[in-house]
């Protein structure tokens, strides 16, 4: 079993930074669901935050950061996956960021259309994790006005890959609420330390 650590939407928050960097020491691997800055800014800083993480680290862009700003802030030891997928510990990973569907946050916002989310998503043959940004129409998607406002592309992919996990963010009012899909298990992460055995 594989002991991981996950996370979403840390928004350049210090103390969090602080106790999940802390948290990964009891890790065999860390994920990061997006969001690691604001409006596209801080970005630099929120990775120095976590740049003394202990174990191998997958993190998708989130809608505050872009694909390209992600990598280029990244650390050694840090994957960044949109689009794509990376074997770590004998786990099939695949990651899509951005916010899908499109928000309603202007320019500033990184965003998706499902169209082009599925298409991302096709790419994807076999996956034992699941990290999207964005969380699955119907699951761990709802606004605090009671809206679901998940994506199509990603809770068809949960149906035809049938990952073990599949862990997301974004929606801030779901944070640390879990959902099954299939036999999938499905939880909106949030900034604090989330811990899974796969």
């Amino acid at each position: 079993m594989t002991r991981i650590l996950a996370f979403s939407d840390l928004h350049l928050s210090r103390g969090r930074a602080e106790a999940l960097v802390a948290a990964s020491a009891d890790a065999d691997l860390v994920i990061g669901a997006g969001d690691f800055c604001n409006q596209r800014e801080g970005l630099v800083g929120a990775m120095s935050m976590l740049k003394d993480m202990t174990r191998p680290f997958v993190m998708v862009p989130g809608n505050a950061e872009s694909a390209g700003e992600l990598r280029e802030a990244a650390h050694q030891g840090m994957t960044v996956l949109h689009g794509e997928g990376v074997e770590i510990a004998g786990l099939a990973i695949f990651g899509l960021g951005y916010g899908i569907p499109e928000t309603p946050f202007g320019a500033w916002s990184c965003d998706m259309g499902e169209t082009d989310a599925a298409a991302l998503l096709e790419r994807c043959a076999r996956a034992d994790i699941l990290v999207t940004h964005s969380p699955p129409k119907g699951a761990v998607d709802v606004t605090s006005q009671g809206r679901s406002v998940g994506s199509t592309a990603i809770r068809d992919a949960i149906l035809r890959l049938r990952p073990r996990l599949a862990v997301c963010g974004h929606i801030h009012d779901s944070w640390g609420r879990s959902a099954t899909i299939g036999a999938t298990q499905v939880r909106n992460l949030g900034p604090t330390p989330n811990w899974f055995e796969v």
